[in-house]
């Protein structure tokens, strides 16, 4: 770990990461609220949950694990990019995750995830691409970066897991990106190393935006003819279950007078006439 403001920065992002996913443990309502959703940020535009998602876990372990991630490799990421370049590749990586998520998961409204894996991997694949030489699990770091991306293509594509490996992938290959805009040497120097990590990552993402029919298998937890509840399905029942509501409400009125209203049957009424 790096010392002085540097090493406080890094710590804070993990204490506040601590605290925050804490939170969602003991609070099912937070949780929901700040986590990522398809339906959340594309029908309600709630585009927080790009970065919100980030600090919330599932469990202890799945907490644990992102924050020794956050621990092994910020320091290193400091030392080359400094607290800020740190900062900036960590966040990126975070939103570009959930972005590939998004476009990925665009007609599936009931998909979500939380963690910091994305952040957490656009750190990893940053240092590799400033330092190639850096060993990762006794592995060369290049070595490491493409056996990793080619797991993470394999999950994507076979759905074998819970595991939300679309945002591994894009803060990846995000995190290398901001790298090298800050050092734009490196591309120079280790573009080698760059080249055998990005390609393929960059083909697979084309492919799977655009072909994705050649990419997903049918297999135990995923299959390619099941019908998925999508974004338009949901908004088109949302509005058609607030009309069927209002409906019943005037026709209380009607029956009954205003008086006979509830509070929440009175704000419903008030938030629909603004439309």
């Amino acid at each position: 770990m790096a010392t002085g403001l540097s090493g406080l920065i890094s710590w804070i992002v993990i204490i506040a990461t601590g605290v925050i996913s804490y939170q969602g443990f003991k609070n099912h309502f937070f949780f929901e609220k700040y986590e990522f959703g398809v339906e959340k940020v594309r029908l309600y535009r709630d585009y927080k949950r790009l970065v919100t998602s980030g600090f919330l876990h599932v469990n202890w372990m799945h907490l644990i694990f992102n924050m020794l991630g956050v621990y092994f490799f910020a320091g290193l990421l400091i030392a080359q990019l400094d607290w800020y370049g740190f900062l900036l590749v960590y966040f990126a990586s975070m939103v570009g995750g959930n972005l590939l998520s998004l476009i990925i998961y665009k007609n599936q409204g009931d998909y979500t995830s939380v963690g910091a894996s994305g952040a957490v991997n656009g750190g990893i694949f940053a240092t590799i691409a400033l330092d190639p030489g850096i060993r990762i699990f006794f592995l060369p770091g290049w070595l490491f970066g493409l056996l990793y991306i080619g797991l993470t293509i394999y999950g994507v594509r076979s759905k074998r897991d819970n595991v939300g490996h679309e945002a591994h992938l894009g803060g990846a290959l995000i995190g290398m990106v901001v790298a090298i805009a800050l050092q734009p040497v490196a591309l120079f120097e280790n573009y080698i190393t760059i080249l055998i990590i990005a390609v393929p990552t960059l083909v697979f993402i084309y492919l799977i935006i655009t072909r994705p029919h050649l990419l997903l298998i049918d297999n135990l937890f995923y299959n390619q003819h099941q019908n998925h509840y999508s974004v338009d399905h949901k908004y088109n029942e949302n509005k058609f279950n607030q009309q069927q509501e209002i409906d019943r409400i005037l026709d209380k009125i009607n029956k009954r007078g205003m008086n006979s209203l509830s509070q929440k049957e009175k704000q419903m009424l008030r938030e629909y006439s603004k439309k």
